[in-house]
């Protein structure tokens, strides 16, 4: 005969039964709140050292616009066919600063005199202390003719400024390579080395005149 069933018995078995859903225990309530506060904590941080590092790349680009290289882009046809217009080129700012002066040859930037651009791109003719002048379609140097291969032979016609023109101390003569179309030096006389930015050296666009300036 089976034996009666033990209350006992039975108590055990109900206490095996879960009981109803009371939610999230207040353990693991804090520790979501917890991951929530961190997840937070941590995009705040990223945020802020995302733009620090913003900052610091613009400080060094401008750093390095401001006293190292600079790019700009030639507004007008006064350097043909050496420079052409819309080229970009890279002026350094170091060769002035720390080692020497301007020298006949030099293609610098400049500021604009005439504030039509806000800056102008021509080449060192003469330097403090030399004497410009120009006859028969040539300029002259200390009385002597300057050799000057990269105007193509096109010839250099006097200009408003009467010459010659002995050159200031601290200040440069500048004319573009393309005589018939320039307005430089000969229209505005010399320029103070102040005035100067840099030495172009290079052109980086179009890529078809990708290279060193001479």
């Amino acid at each position: 005969m089976s034996s009666p069933l033990d209350p006992h018995s039975a108590l055990k078995d109900d206490t095996s039964v879960s009981g109803p859903d009371m939610g999230p225990s207040a353990t693991e309530v804090s520790a979501t709140a917890t991951r929530t506060t961190g997840d937070e904590t941590s995009f705040g941080r990223w945020l802020v050292e995302t733009a620090l590092l913003v900052l610091l790349a613009f400080a060094l680009a401008q750093g390095i616009k401001a006293f190292i290289i600079q790019p700009f882009v030639i507004p007008t046809g006064s350097m043909r066919p050496t420079i052409m217009e819309e080229d970009r080129v890279l002026a350094e700012k170091i060769t002035y600063r720390f080692n020497r002066k301007p020298e006949v040859g030099d293609i610098v930037v400049f500021d604009d005199p005439m504030a039509q651009h806000p800056q102008l791109i021509k080449r060192v003719i003469a330097v403090a202390g030399q004497t410009v002048d120009v006859q028969d379609d040539a300029v002259y140097v200390d009385g002597e003719p300057l050799s000057e291969p990269y105007v193509h032979g096109k010839p250099t016609l006097p200009g408003t400024i009467a010459l010659p023109v002995t050159v200031p101390e601290g200040q440069v003569w500048l004319m573009g390579d393309n005589r018939p179309n320039s307005g430089d030096s000969r229209f505005f006389g010399p320029r103070p080395v102040e005035s100067v930015r840099g030495r172009a050296f290079w052109t980086y666009w179009p890529p078809s005149r990708f290279g060193a300036l001479d």
